[in-house]
């Protein structure tokens, strides 16, 4: 039987329902909770949200149920959430979800959409990225700390140029460094660059780095996938919940903290839930706010 809650969030009205579905088998986690954790992360997360497209990850049934991507913002949406329109290739328009307040993110929590994935452009000109993105992934038996190794590496070649870079959980397998423009480029530059980047890192360590998505050469090895600075993809939002057995978080950590995983070769260091998040931005604040804030600008080639 379903059940429905009232509430006020931000001066507007929300039905709440099924507050009580566990989501997250494994770790009883319920949609009472993933809205509670969204609405207490809003501060940090919306600045990184609140003006790009965003491409839901709905799991109705929980993450042990099926999911559904949602790039259109659904046709039943409150009247106050507005929308990001973007123009594809094919001259459509796809009207994303404008996540720029707390009652927006508590709408789609409610939506029963734990992962948030964001476009590496702000949505008013979808074809000019503010960063570019190394997304590590490790082939097995390579794991989360061969990546954080990676990132290591990634961070000292970017700061031979002088560039400042911030790394993140990828909340699942990985983890992906984060290099701030905020100044005018092109998604073929920033492509080309963490291509560059990529190939190197393959040259200098060809047993532990890929740089192409290459099953076969894969294994045991860290993809640098540079290939995600392209218009049309997206990465987890920082902040966001990832569909894992527990309700992991893609995560910001400081530079010291991957040092100190790889140095004491524990993973654990570097696997947060979302009471660990909540606790750490209370402590620390937004790790990650450079990213939305730093100007650079590439090396030119």
């Amino acid at each position: 039987m379903s059940s429905t809650v009232q509430v006020d969030v931000g001066g507007h009205s929300l039905a709440l329902s099924n507050l009580d579905k566990v989501l997250y088998p494994t770790a009883g986690t319920t949609k009472a909770e993933v809205i509670d954790y969204y609405a207490r992360v809003a501060p940090v997360l919306l600045p990184h949200l609140a003006d790009r497209a965003v491409t839901l990850r709905r799991f109705p049934d929980g993450v042990e149920g099926g999911s559904f991507y949602e790039k259109n913002c659904p046709g039943h949406r409150p009247d106050w959430v507005g929308t990001h329109p973007v123009t594809s290739d094919e001259d459509a328009t796809i009207d994303f979800c404008r996540l720029d307040s707390v009652a927006a993110l508590t709408w789609v929590a409610n939506l029963a959409a734990l992962e948030l994935h964001t476009s590496m452009a702000r949505a008013v000109d979808s074809r000019a990225p503010t960063m570019v993105v190394f997304d590590l992934d490790p082939g097995a038996p390579a794991a989360l700390l061969d990546c954080a190794e990676v990132g290591l590496w990634i961070q000292r070649v970017l700061e031979g140029f002088g560039l400042t870079s911030l790394i993140k959980t990828s909340g699942s397998k990985g983890m992906q460094l984060y290099l701030p423009l905020n100044s005018p480029t092109t998604y073929e530059a920033t492509s080309g660059f963490a291509r560059t980047v990529a190939q190197l890192l393959e040259r200098e360590a060809p047993d532990q780095v890929v740089s192409v998505q290459r099953k076969d050469r894969r294994g045991g090895k860290v993809l640098v996938d540079w290939s995600q600075n392209s218009w049309h993809k997206t990465t987890a939002c920082v902040y966001s919940l990832r569909a894992r057995e527990r309700p992991t978080v893609s995560t910001p950590v400081t530079w010291d903290e991957v040092d100190d995983a790889v140095a004491a070769g524990d993973p654990r260091m570097l696997t947060f839930e979302t009471a660990d998040v909540l606790e750490r931005v209370e402590h620390h604040g937004d790790l990650f706010a450079d990213v939305a804030t730093l100007e650079q600008e590439l090396p030119e080639s």
